[in-house]
């Protein structure tokens, strides 16, 4: 009996898939834009998987993932330095080890294609690149809602900047700051000190300079959490008011204040400077980290106001962030230009600080001295901010998943972005930390201030 011839089922062979021609476009692009292989110190990895690496090697301090097919269409389209921080604050790149070590990549990137010939020659290749579909950004809308309010040199545009950075949550900045929620540069008499010490001696290095004594009325602008105007009355005696435009950090210090039983000498208040009732004298003042989000036409008032605030032979220690950038620009019309094609410095001002601008120290300097106050003393903590943003920064990161729930991912990388920027620009000589210690003289020209520093420094 026969049986029927049994046949094996036809096999069908998928066509091998194509190149995908975005790829290579893509790497084209980024040869431009960030350089070849022979220039490039760290790793580019694409979506795919594909990875080239740079001469840097094992040795380099970050790599560069670009993480979706249309990222770096979005990234160049405009080429601006805002648009490259905004493909990191979206997700569409990420930088995988020091995120401060890959903040010269703006201004590398910059270098080449800022000029006529080099946009040319980019910007029909960025039209040919891959598009994906982008997903709606669901936070972006916090941002725009916190800009649409805020109106160049109007009195309330201070109020609405500083209530646009420190509302985002005393919780989330209890995740990295020290138990003092000291929200500004400490002070590292060794580099060994860690957050905690180096904040304290911080609060200390403004009281021996302000030269506090018991029974003295002090005030401090802008005290963010009250940490300097508590400790000023608990280690100094003296009566404090402490003002801040944020009700954020008014109501945990009120807290503070009477859990440490200080209620009766030290007070926080929500209040500007401005409105200070015109009677109000205090025998020193100090102001940290408030300078900077006053408009430059407008310091002079704002020091008039503290000189008028402060009794003769009163001592005012201001702390602020200055530019040296603004300082050695030339001005030019084709820098500023090419500053406002370039979008420079707008991530701050769209991220972080609505409409702060840093100014050079001799404006500041000018803007005190103009309104009657002596300069007394100047002591730069550039070094010191970089220590401590990289300290804020490293407790950040160590607590991603809890910031995360607390403020949402873009959030987190804003502030991620912020801090290693800025500690990019301390440690690079882009910004500087300075506090200036100014006198108030008596009518009879004694400013009561020692002949030497020896004092600061005794233990």
């Amino acid at each position: 009996m026969s049986h029927p011839q049994r046949t094996e089922p036809r096999r069908t062979v998928a066509p091998a898939r194509p190149a995908d021609p975005g790829l290579a476009r893509t790497w084209a692009v980024l040869d431009m834009a960030f350089g070849t292989l022979e220039e490039r110190s760290y790793d580019i990895a694409l979506w795919d998987g594909s990875v080239r690496r740079g001469k840097g090697g094992r040795q380099s301090e970050f790599s560069l993932h670009i993480r979706r097919r249309g990222a770096l269409r979005r990234m160049l389209l405009p080429p601006t330095e805002l648009s490259l921080v905004e493909a990191f604050i979206s997700g569409d790149v990420d930088i995988e080890g020091s995120l401060e070590a890959a903040m010269g990549l703006t201004d590398a990137i910059g270098k080449r294609i800022q000029s006529a010939g080099g946009l040319a020659k980019l910007i029909p290749q960025v039209m040919k690149l891959p598009a994906d579909d982008e997903s709606p950004d669901v936070e972006a809308s916090r941002y725009q809602r916190g800009l649409k309010v805020l109106k160049s040199k109007a009195r309330k545009s201070t109020e609405s900047e500083i209530r646009f950075h420190y509302d985002v949550g005393n919780d989330f900045y209890a995740l990295w700051l020290d138990e003092r929620m000291l929200y500004t540069c400490a002070y590292y008499r060794k580099e060994s000190d860690d957050l905690t010490a180096a904040q304290v001696n911080k609060l200390d290095h403004i009281c021996r300079k302000l030269r506090l004594q018991p029974g003295e009325k002090m005030l401090d602008i802008g005290c963010g959490w009250g940490g300097l105007i508590m400790y000023a009355v608990e280690n100094y005696g003296v009566e404090g008011l402490g003002i801040t435009l944020s009700a954020a950090q008014a109501e945990w210090a009120q807290k503070e204040i009477a859990k440490k039983g200080l209620g009766d000498r030290c007070r926080v208040e929500v209040m500007d400077f401005r409105d200070l009732p015109v009677s109000a004298r205090f025998d020193k003042a100090s102001s940290v980290g408030v300078t900077e989000h006053v408009p430059e036409d407008q310091q002079p008032a704002y020091f008039a106001r503290v000189y008028q605030a402060l009794r003769p032979g009163g001592l005012f220690l201001n702390h602020c962030e200055v530019s040296n950038t603004t300082a050695r620009r030339s001005d030019t019309v084709g820098e500023n230009f090419t500053r406002w094609l370039w979008k420079r410095d707008q991530f701050i001002d769209k991220y972080v600080f609505p409409d702060a601008k840093l100014v050079a120290l001799g404006s500041v300097i000018r803007s005190a001295e103009r309104c009657g106050f002596e300069t007394r003393d100047v002591e730069s903590l550039r070094e010191h901010y970089a220590m401590t943003l990289r300290m804020w920064l490293r407790g950040l990161e160590r607590r991603k998943t809890d910031a995360v729930k607390l403020v949402g991912e873009r959030t987190y990388r804003v502030w991620r972005l912020y801090m290693s920027a800025a500690a990019y620009n301390f440690h690079h000589g882009g910004l500087n930390l300075v506090q200036t210690l100014l006198s108030k003289a008596k009518p009879d020209g004694p400013s009561g201030l020692p002949l030497t520093r020896e004092d600061l420094y005794r233990s």
